[in-house]
């Protein structure tokens, strides 16, 4: 809600690079809808990847890991879960499935954010649905062991009323129309994140709020590139923007610039275009499975494992994997080096 005190916003400056990146966007998002009329296979190919990709990596950035072959089961609910870990990841898919089949219909209220909440922890016992009721601090650890102190959130007393105002004016920005979306809604979870609202689960709500107010702005490019993934690969980034914009929030004295940049430059553009290349390899090869094996490798290091491979792929079968392998191999684009577990590839 700090952002979006009186006239924050609009006095944050904005730099040459930002407005390129805005720019960008734009033309991206012009051609994902030539994309859905053109490649509907190839789209719906990525979204199911993406779906297994975004449940994985949203949750290991938590500290949540499960195998890939149980979280393939999990997402196509083929499985029930069998342990916490399961239990959120099973959460988590089923927020994320509401959001992609429902998102156009979903008003953006705080009562919404306390039925995701209560829908990610749905497996759990009394975990979700309630803002929080003891003060929570966003710590780190230092290279020798102590912990400290990054950032400390809205307390829990003031919680509610903070997210009552954080919705009431994004809503009210959002109607009037004077601001460029992408910034509101980059604004918006910033100040979700400051204000933490959850004793858990509070990084995984942001990143399926992000989604939600994506889609609901018209740019679906989260349904085919999984930006959890981005932001897992880019961690270090996104934790150094975030730290910095939150610098003096409470105040109502930070800077939002780079937030923006990591927000819109880093994750967002990144994720346009991965999918533009991702589009234009799969769709112009004869099988969309084995072009996006084929494409895995070429943008994995020099020398990969066949897990590895899994992960980037993770609708495709072993058994396609091993066969694509097999016939690079043969081909002499790449090889064999170990066996067994141990075994990893290298390109020739």
């Amino acid at each position: 809600m700090k952002s979006f005190e009186q006239t924050f916003l609009t006095q944050q400056p904005i730099t040459q690079k930002l407005l390129q990146t805005i720019r960008l966007i734009g033309e991206y998002k012009g051609k994902q809808e030539l994309y859905k009329q053109q490649a509907p296979q190839v789209l719906e190919t990525l979204r199911q990847t993406a779906i297994i990709q975004s449940t994985e990596s949203s949750n290991r950035i938590e500290g949540i890991t499960v195998p890939l072959a149980r979280i393939r089961k999990l997402v196509t609910e083929r499985t029930a879960p069998r342990d916490r870990s399961e239990q959120e990841i099973a959460g988590y898919r089923n927020v994320l499935n509401t959001i992609h089949a429902s998102y156009g219909y979903i008003p953006f209220t705080p009562n919404i954010v306390l039925q995701f909440h209560r829908d990610l922890y749905q497996f759990s016992i009394g975990l979700g649905g309630c803002w929080k009721t003891t003060e929570n601090l966003i710590t780190a650890t230092t290279t020798d062991g102590r912990q400290i102190v990054r950032f400390t959130p809205v307390a829990a007393y003031a919680t509610s009323q903070a997210m009552e105002e954080l919705h009431e004016k994004f809503n009210l920005f959002s109607r009037e129309g004077e601001i460029e979306p992408l910034l509101l809604i980059a604004s918006y979870v910033l100040d979700f994140l400051c204000i933490h609202p959850f004793l858990d689960g509070n990084g995984r709500m942001a990143r399926l709020l992000t989604l939600l107010l994506l889609y609901q702005a018209g740019y679906e490019v989260g349904q085919f590139i999984s930006l959890e993934q981005i932001v897992e690969r880019t961690k270090e980034s996104y934790y150094d923007a975030l730290y910095q914009s939150s610098q003096n929030w409470h105040e109502g004295q930070h800077s939002l610039l780079p937030w923006w940049e990591y927000f819109l430059g880093v994750m967002l553009l990144g994720a346009y275009r991965e999918f533009e290349q991702r589009v234009g390899v799969i769709g112009g090869a004869k099988g969309t499975k084995t072009a996006m094996v084929l494409q895995a490798i070429e943008s994995l290091p020099w020398e990969f494992s066949m897990r590895e491979l899994q992960q980037r792929c993770p609708v495709v079968s072993v058994d396609l994997i091993r066969r694509i392998l097999r016939q690079e191999r043969d081909e002499g684009r790449i090889k064999c080096v170990g066996r067994g577990v141990d075994a990893r590839w290298r390109k020739l």
